[in-house]
């Protein structure tokens, strides 16, 4: 259906678009390219009886393999970003790959940012999850988020409005995207000192993490005092297979697409890790990956 500022189309593959390279078709979809075409795709949605997702990087979601009814948004066009060397002040659009933004701070010597260097998700995405690795977090850096409601709604929200807490914010299971962050860096530093600590934070993710085949990186969040990854691991779940769905050798919290591996395998595994570790440990495993869909 084409509105002059937005081309929105049906049946579209969405399992080329995820990081686990599994999953259906959107109903109706659209990749705004601005704001102006963002809007417009709002606008479409609310003459509609249809139910929205909103969609980044996909890499911290299982998409089902019926797909996804109603209008899916992807906000994986809406890219910019602008450094402040003076203040530190970084401001992205919620399109952007925090991982590329990452690099970028530390050959300007902005520290703060580090910890993403091997975060595979957006911007966006890591508001609304409170991405975060190495003991730091989008929490500790986020000075606002500009929020689009469907019904053209702009809020601009503080940390302290989102709820923040391990992974997880307000915004999850909300219908408002967000269109862009300011984050607040700490200039001054040596780029050569910035971009070590980035490049060993990026080696040690990649000889302790299986970044070889497709998954969407941690499945479960940690409960505490163990870590998720330990209690699968002793149960002797390293390499367990559900069809193509493999729970990794390197790290017993990714689950792999070992080639030809389905959405419901990789579901199907999800669920049986949770049981053994339930039945065994008295643990509930709640996921960090966001299931889309029907399963």
């Amino acid at each position: 259906m084409n509105d002059e500022r937005c081309l929105i189309q049906a049946g579209v593959s969405l399992a080329p678009q995820t990081s686990y390279k599994v999953g259906g078709s959107a109903e109706w979809y659209v990749a705004p390219r601005n704001w102006d075409e963002l809007a417009a795709s709002f606008e479409w949605y609310l003459k509609q009886d249809l139910p929205l997702t909103l969609l980044g990087a996909g890499s911290n979601l299982l998409i089902s393999d019926r797909g996804i009814a109603g209008l899916t948004i992807s906000t994986r066009n809406l890219r910019g970003y602008e450094f402040d060397p003076e203040t530190g002040l970084l401001t992205a659009e919620g399109g952007e790959a925090i991982a590329k933004l990452a690099w970028k701070a530390a050959k300007r010597g902005l520290k703060g940012l580090e910890w993403a260097v091997g975060i595979p998700g957006t911007v966006g995405g890591g508001v609304v999850m409170n991405a975060g690795a190495h003991q730091q977090c989008m929490a500790d850096i986020l000075v606002s988020a500009t929020v689009l409601s469907p019904d053209g709604t702009i809020e601009e929200l503080k940390p302290e409005d989102l709820a923040y807490a391990y992974r997880t914010s307000n915004l999850q299971g909300d219908n408002r995207l967000v269109v862009k962050a300011t984050m607040q860096l700490e200039p001054g530093f040596s780029k050569q000192e910035i971009s070590a600590i980035s490049q060993q934070n990026w080696t040690q993710r990649k000889t302790t993490q299986p970044y070889h085949l497709p998954s969407c990186g941690s499945v479960f969040r940690n409960p505490q005092p163990r870590a998720a990854g330990w209690l699968i691991e002793q149960l002797g779940l390293k390499g367990y297979k559900i069809g193509d769905a493999q729970i990794a050798q390197r790290h017993a919290n990714f689950i792999l697409n070992c080639g030809a591996a389905k959405a419901v395998d990789v579901f199907n595994l999800i669920r049986y890790a949770q049981e053994k570790v339930e039945a065994h440990w008295s643990v509930t495993l709640e996921p960090e990956v966001r299931l889309i869909g029907e399963f």
